[in-house]
């Protein structure tokens, strides 16, 4: 298993909230497209629901959205995600909404990922910005904006 682990690309996971339950599949066919091309690998997937009353529960993938076609997906599942995990992504949903749970893996920086690992290289830090954050941040960096007041 550690030669796999050595291999690998960064991990990363995503909970996506869909208000009102809604799960209209839209963007399943993009992640099928990036897994068909070898750009992500889904290590994980599970589905959570906050009911009006707070209570958070998993979800089986035929429960989980009758307007997605959510087959592709069945049996994707490592075991990385626990009960806590759930509960956790469950504690940031608004009531009444449900949320997918991704854990990937980017394939794609695996090759750079596995040279930076054989020189001794490791990594301290990482994070991600939301693209609001950084629209915000580049507003107040043009001439006008509001950093200028």
């Amino acid at each position: 298993m550690s030669d796999d682990i050595d291999d690998m690309g960064p991990v990363d996971y995503l909970v996506l909230e869909f208000p009102g339950n809604r799960m209209t599949g839209e963007g399943l066919p993009l992640l099928v497209d990036l897994v068909d091309r070898g750009i992500v690998r889904i290590l994980d997937l599970a589905f959570v629901t906050k009911e009006s009353d707070g209570t958070v529960r998993a979800v089986e993938l035929r429960e989980a959205g009758d307007e997605a076609e959510l087959t592709v997906f069945e049996g994707v599942s490592s075991g990385l995600l626990g009960q806590d995990d759930l509960d956790e992504a469950g504690a940031v949903l608004d009531p009444g909404s449900s949320a997918a749970v991704l854990v990937y893996e980017n394939t794609w920086a695996a090759p750079l990922a596995k040279a930076l690992r054989r020189s001794g290289a490791r990594m301290v830090a990482g994070g991600r910005i939301p693209v609001q954050a950084l629209l915000a941040s580049l507003d107040a960096t043009e001439p006008g904006g509001p950093a200028a007041a």
